[in-house]
């Protein structure tokens, strides 16, 4: 049996504190217990070349430290190394690793995550040319790092305009003295940036004005007025720039982007009345200086056959000021898709998907016109929310279009693919629509008049591409989204066309969201998750044995995200770790409200949209700044990267 006082101290060793009970008389004394920590906790770093400095902080006692990676001290190759200071540099393959810093002797330890990305980069909308919105090489980011405390808003970049088009992040840059992740992100007043991914505060690498007349510009040239086109709601406002989101050539580091803009500005405030001219240029900048390429840029015309406009000759021209570029760009095989559609349905306009040479764009390489014989301009836009044309392996480019003539159907068929989506083959020859451009399949819902007539737009949603089956009935699928809020299936090699009275002749069709959906669905290990107006986020499986949807959804978010919905993205570490990223914009507001409030920023369980693992109303400091119609976040290297209407907000790990 013990006499007199006790007294107790703790000890932090492997994790575990010990509470230990001195015995005696005449009173106690209390010890400081030893203690070793590590911080960062977590960090994400880019392979080979992105380093990451850890700091060991022993209290209560003096001892060198070691240091290992997964077990291993110092390091190697494979895990990654790691210094006596504890600087780790990154192995040339993506993981996910463990730097732990000890004293000699073992008995105090503190352990820290590394995610080490090998992404190439996100060089294009919605991440790549199947526009499935997934990062599966995103190793920092998990269900137990996003989490308050641990994850939020970490610095944000100032620009000077909306930013509506998805920012871009290329890795491993040499620029700015060193090498740097950067991203690069466009702004309605016609500017383009390259930050710094990773800077706290924000660095800025580069800016450019594309009016200027070292980009093509003229004296007196700015970036459109919102009310000198359009039907005056204001749906993009107070200027309109750069909309549709640019691509990127990691090859010759080359980023391609469209400005809009106007001289002799006159602003008659009567929407589609104004004096000015207008203009569309194709710019083709060097990555490192913002520099335009040789013989960039090119401004934007077209001309083809048809009989649409009434206009002698049996000709129509692309008109700018009638005319906006709001779906993203597409680089395939060589050359640069520009898509266009209308502003806020003001006519008379047409769809038009215009090429050009990637290495020199004065050179048009195709023309699609997507009515060319309907009257009255005919509509048929080509805008997808926000979203872009999809391309399938063999380079085969899939759109859809809006309100429009549909009247490709006999009797008699006339070229005219309102509310469609159409599979185009690149050729060399010319077409009913235009040249080197054909008409390869297409599907059109049975009910296309009433959509048209309705304003609800097959092609407010953009078309995503399956990963080909290796087995069962369709091995070639696409999926596609619209107004009407419906899934549909296509068989990309037999689209189906049109049936007056069904949609039976595609593999399927069902109701997958409420109200509709503006923008791109994800699809992420044979589940697509779409997010529509009114709706929550909801997820789809895929059963790739019966090669259709489940009808009713495996799960989907409490919160509800109100117009225009979301175009989700997801980051996982290959087959697990998925992260739904959705972005409620529904605060963006019209040129005739009172301003837009903040976007918010969520993210789910991939598996189990019911669980929420963080949003950027949880944590003090995480809001974004003024919320942008449509935008999607780009999720890269443990960060986040949300447009908004002031700055580029950048989230990661704290």
């Amino acid at each position: 049996m013990f006499q007199g006082n006790r007294a107790a101290a703790s000890v932090v060793a492997f994790g575990f504190a010990l509470t230990l009970a001195a015995c005696g008389g005449g009173g106690s004394s209390m010890h400081t217990p030893p203690s070793l920590t590590i911080s960062p906790q977590h960090a994400g770093v880019v392979v080979a070349t992105q380093t990451q400095q850890f700091t060991g902080t022993l209290a209560g006692m003096s001892s060198t430290l070691n240091w290992s990676v997964d077990g291993v001290a110092g390091g190697n190759a494979t895990t990654g190394t790691v210094s006596p200071s504890g600087l780790y540099t990154p192995p040339a393959i993506g993981g996910t690793h463990m730097v732990t810093v000890a004293t000699p002797d073992g008995s105090l330890q503190a352990s820290a995550t590394v995610g080490v990305t090998d992404l190439a980069g996100v060089f294009t909308y919605h991440n790549d040319l199947a526009r499935d919105g997934v990062n599966a090489q995103e190793y920092a980011l998990t269900g137990s790092t996003v989490s308050t405390g641990s994850f939020g808003k970490l610095f944000s970049c100032a620009v000077d305009g909306a930013v509506y088009a998805q920012p871009l992040w290329v890795p491993s840059m040499s620029i700015g003295g060193g090498t740097h992740n950067v991203i690069f992100v466009a702004t309605q007043h016609d500017s383009l940036y390259a930050f710094d991914a990773d800077a706290n505060p924000c660095v800025m690498y580069w800016y450019v004005n594309l009016l200027d007349t070292l980009h093509g510009g003229t004296a007196g040239e700015a970036s459109v007025t919102w009310n000198d086109v359009g039907n005056c709601f204001g749906d993009v406002y107070p200027e309109v720039g750069v909309t549709g989101t640019p691509v990127i050539d990691p090859t010759t580091n080359t980023i391609y982007v469209v400005s809009a803009s106007e001289s002799n500005v006159m602003s008659s405030g009567n929407c589609s009345g104004s004096s000015a001219a207008f203009f569309h240029r194709l710019h083709a900048l060097d990555l490192f200086t913002g520099n335009e390429q040789p013989n960039a840029p090119v401004t934007i015309a077209a001309t083809v056959p048809g009989t649409g406009d009434g206009s002698a000759g049996g000709m129509i021209s692309f008109d700018s000021q009638l005319h906006h570029q709001r779906a993203g760009l597409v680089l395939s095989n060589g050359v640069v898709y520009v898509p266009f559609s209308a502003h806020e349905d003001a006519t008379p306009y047409h769809g038009w998907l215009i090429g050009y040479s990637a290495a020199d764009v004065q050179t048009q390489t195709a023309v699609f016109n997507t009515t060319p014989n309907g009257l009255n301009g005919a509509d048929g836009g080509i805008w997808g929310g926000g979203g872009a044309p999809a391309v399938d392996s063999g380079g085969d480019i899939y759109v859809s279009t809006g309100n429009g003539v549909f009247d490709e159907a006999p009797p008699p068929p006339n070229a005219d693919y309102g509310d469609s989506t159409l599979r185009l083959h690149p050729s060399i020859s010319a077409t009913p629509n235009g040249a080197n451009l054909t008409v390869a399949g297409w599907f059109t819902p049975f009910n296309q008049l009433s959509f048209a007539q309705g304003d609800v737009d097959l092609g407010s949603g953009a078309g995503i591409v399956l990963p080909d089956q290796n087995s069962g009935p369709v091995l070639h699928l696409l999926v596609q989204t619209g107004k009407d809020g419906f899934i549909y299936l296509m068989d990309r090699d037999n689209m189906g066309q049109y049936n007056p009275t069904d949609n039976n002749q595609i593999v399927q069709s069902f109701q997958g969201t409420q109200f509709g959906t503006w923008g791109t669905p994800a699809f992420w290990q044979n589940n697509l998750y779409t997010g529509g107006q009114g709706d929550s986020v909801r997820q789809y499986a895929f059963d790739s044995s019966m090669g259709m949807f489940a009808t009713t959804p495996v799960s989907q978010s409490a919160a509800m995200f109100n117009y225009p919905g979301t175009s989700p993205a997801v980051s996982s570490q290959g087959a697990s770790n998925g992260i739904v990223w959705a972005t409620d914009v529904s605060h963006y507001g019209y040129a005739s409200s009172s301003g837009s409030g903040p976007a918010v920023l969520h993210a789910y369980s991939a598996a189990n949209l019911a669980t929420e693992y963080w949003n950027s109303s949880q944590g003090t400091g995480d809001q974004p700044g003024g919320a942008v119609k449509f935008v999607v976040p780009t999720v890269a290297n443990g960060k986040v990267y949300l447009g908004t209407r002031t700055e580029v907000d950048v989230y990661g790990l704290k």
